[in-house]
């Protein structure tokens, strides 16, 4: 038996019937209408129903008639997000390594709510990243959450650091638990990043919040304002190469001018370039000292240098005699 609802209630039913069913392509009848009311106990006749589709019209929502032979379907022409907004959420969800594979889902299948049941099935959408592996901590929302929380109410956290073992198991990296006052979150590489200050260590450090766990909120203070009032975000995140760990200095590099994009996408337009011979160039930059700053000079092949700092140079030419002498056993 269909039951008696308030009038703003009956419009809410209304209006989510013509979301769900409707768009610009699809039209229901009012006899559809009707009957899906009833399926919600709800009642509902020809001549309320008109006067309800006026009052939704008239708080702005872009609702059309389409005349027909049994009298008329409707649609909701606009809403929030328009299909090819959701799918360029979809693609950015799929393609982000950050975001889990089952929450990937999650996500995806609540976008499709926000559209027609008809644009919903058009969502899914298949992104192929060449090797783009997703993240397995499928508490990661919640972790960003407390951190989000703690930095906003002042608080340092607790947390476990996890690292991958070789039995594929994210295990504890050196000590068990860490008490780290959070200042900010980063996206770099793709991936998240607590900076925060390490009060035992006297230090701002970052860590993959991807790898954290056990995430819990301290009654205490954060500590290191001062530390991190020194530091300029966007610089740090530039400075902190691949956000691997290592020391910070002014390093001068000399590559050959074909390669001038590589380091403007590296580094950033605003890097100073200066020609110091034909058809060569050299930068320099602050960078964190890493084997991962070897790794990516290595890679772009034997014209590239460190031209300065000697203990910079002197250290990248062991990095390598390092490389050749383990390959060579």
């Amino acid at each position: 038996m269909a039951k008696l609802v308030g009038q703003k209630t009956k419009l809410i039913y209304i209006l989510r019937i013509l979301e769900r069913y409707t768009d610009e392509n699809h039209s229901i009848t009012t006899a559809q209408i009707i009957e899906k009311l009833n399926e919600l106990e709800v009642s509902a006749d020809r001549k309320t129903l008109y006067s309800d589709i006026s009052t939704l019209r008239e708080l702005g929502y872009d609702i059309e008639q389409e005349p027909t032979r049994t009298g008329g379907g409707w649609r909701l022409i606009s809403r929030d997000f328009e299909l090819p907004e959701l799918k360029l959420l979809v693609d950015a969800i799929q393609s982000s390594k950050f975001i889990t594979g089952k929450k990937s889902r999650d996500l995806i299948k609540k976008l499709g709510s926000l559209t027609s049941i008809y644009d919903a099935a058009k969502l899914n959408r298949q992104v192929h990243v060449s090797g783009r592996i997703k993240s397995e901590n499928e508490s990661i929302f919640y972790i960003v959450d407390e951190i989000q929380s703690a930095i906003q109410e002042n608080h340092p956290i607790l947390f476990t650091y996890l690292v991958w073992n070789t039995r594929k198991e994210l295990v504890s990296k050196g000590r068990e638990k860490r008490v780290i006052s959070p200042w900010a979150l980063i996206w770099k590489d793709e991936n998240y990043y607590l900076v925060g200050y390490d009060d035992e260590a006297s230090q701002i450090k970052h860590f993959r919040v991807d790898k954290m766990s056990n995430v819990s909120i301290l009654p205490d203070k954060r500590k290191g304002s001062k530390e991190f009032s020194k530091i300029d975000l966007t610089t740090y995140s530039d400075m902190t190469f691949g956000m691997m760990g290592g020391e910070t200095e002014a390093v001068t590099f000399e590559f050959p001018e074909r390669l001038v994009g590589v380091v403007i996408d590296r580094f950033g337009k605003d890097i100073a370039i200066s020609k110091c011979s034909e058809g060569r160039f050299r930068v320099r930059t602050n960078v964190v000292v890493s084997g991962q700053l070897y790794g990516w000079l290595c890679g772009l092949g034997p014209e590239c240098s460190i031209h300065a700092p000697d203990n910079v140079r002197d250290d990248y030419i062991k990095w390598l005699r390092s490389i050749i002498k383990n390959q060579s056993n």
